[in-house]
């Protein structure tokens, strides 16, 4: 089995200005107060951008790289509303929204589940959250981590393939990525899949609901938004959470987010955890201060598992530079630089990332 999965998938703001359906470009941030300047931004940095783009122009070489992988489902991190509600969450510095009849651009690149546990997609309020589930589920694109309750957030996206077998998408977010308390979904309240803890307790909820879920031929993929925006350090409690949710709780795989930037990968028990995957597409371009990170470098993760065991089989890493709001091939040099710092960073967890050719490859790994 095949998976596409990326870390987070912006498309709000900027993006959306220049996607055939803009939103009102009217922002509460304190010091932008449309969203057409982070066009101006990008533009200041890199050139003038075309307006009213195709639906599949943000996705750029990424279409190809995909065909050509072909993987049996994709797997992103949205962390965008997407409605015309206008309850910005008070209190909240930055507000993330794409137009409802720009989704198109989602199905471009025919994305089949979003996560949605994460901290932009209750920006707009829960109007924004309904019609942002309500949209994604008419457009025939599952969703998890999100719902008009707690059963409905904590309950699996399940992906059926061609063969037969299925993934279930297991969402979850955490306050340490800046995710209010306040969006925790409850009985009578919509909201995201929070965890409290990474302790027993909570392992031993997501064991049961994996178990209530889970059938031969199904795969169990845990997403989860955590961490700091930037920084390399992996707490060692989410270390010994992810361990545990493979260990006890019958997760196959874990994809992290909230990084902006990738930060280094584990082989557990041959079981793929990735930390943190790194911004997948943004409208930073232009905003300065984390240079040292190379912030405009990411890579789409195409991970082989085998079926029986959930397995790592082989890991795949695609190079892009984010640029004019879409995505281009890496150059030699960042994918070298990519697979560098992937390599150092992933020295704790005994893995490294070579270059060959155009593909970023995992090596190396133990148990």
């Amino acid at each position: 089995m095949k998976l596409f999965v990326c870390g987070d998938v912006m498309t709000g703001r900027g993006i959306d200005q220049i996607l055939p359906n803009p939103s009102d470009p009217r922002l509460h941030e304190p010091y932008v107060r449309s969203a057409q300047r982070y066009v101006a931004l990008a533009e200041n940095t890199t050139g003038p951008l075309p307006r009213r783009v195709d639906f599949d122009y943000v996705w750029g070489d990424a279409l190809g790289v995909n065909d050509s992988e072909r993987p049996d489902v994709r797997i992103v991190n949205l962390e965008t509303a997407v409605t015309t509600s206008d309850d910005a969450w008070p209190d909240k510095e930055i507000h993330y929204r794409m137009h409802p009849a720009n989704a198109d651009c989602l199905r471009a690149a025919r994305i089949d589940c979003c996560t949605l546990a994460n901290n932009h997609v209750l920006d707009w309020g829960y109007r924004g959250l309904a019609e942002t589930l309500a949209t994604l589920r008419g457009a025939g694109i599952r969703t998890a981590g999100a719902g008009s309750d707690d059963a409905d957030a904590a309950a699996p996206a399940v992906l059926d393939t061609d063969s037969g077998a299925r993934v279930l998408v297991f969402a979850f977010a955490t306050t340490s990525a800046g995710v209010p308390r306040k969006w925790a979904a409850s009985r009578d309240r919509a909201g995201v899949d929070l965890l409290d803890a990474f302790d027993q307790s909570t392992v031993a909820d997501v064991g049961r609901r994996v178990a209530a879920a889970k059938r031969n031929g199904n795969l169990a993929v845990a997403a989860i938004h955590w961490g700091a925006n930037w920084g390399y350090a992996v707490a060692s409690a989410q270390r010994k959470f992810a361990h545990a949710l493979v260990d006890d709780a019958g997760i196959d795989m874990i994809v992290g987010h909230s990084s902006h930037h990738p930060v280094g990968i584990e082989v557990y028990r041959e079981h793929l955890i990735l930390y943190g995957c790194g911004d997948f597409l943004n409208d930073y371009e232009g905003i300065g201060g984390h240079e040292t990170y190379r912030p405009e470098l990411t890579a789409g993760y195409f991970a082989s598992l085998e079926l029986a065991t959930g397995r790592l089989a082989r890991l795949r890493l695609a190079p892009f530079r984010i640029r004019h709001f879409r995505l281009e091939h890496a150059s030699a040099e960042e994918a070298r630089w990519l697979a560098r710092t992937l390599t150092r960073e992933g020295h704790t967890f005994g893995t490294r990332v070579v270059s060959e050719g155009y593909n970023l490859l995992l090596r190396g790994v133990r148990s």
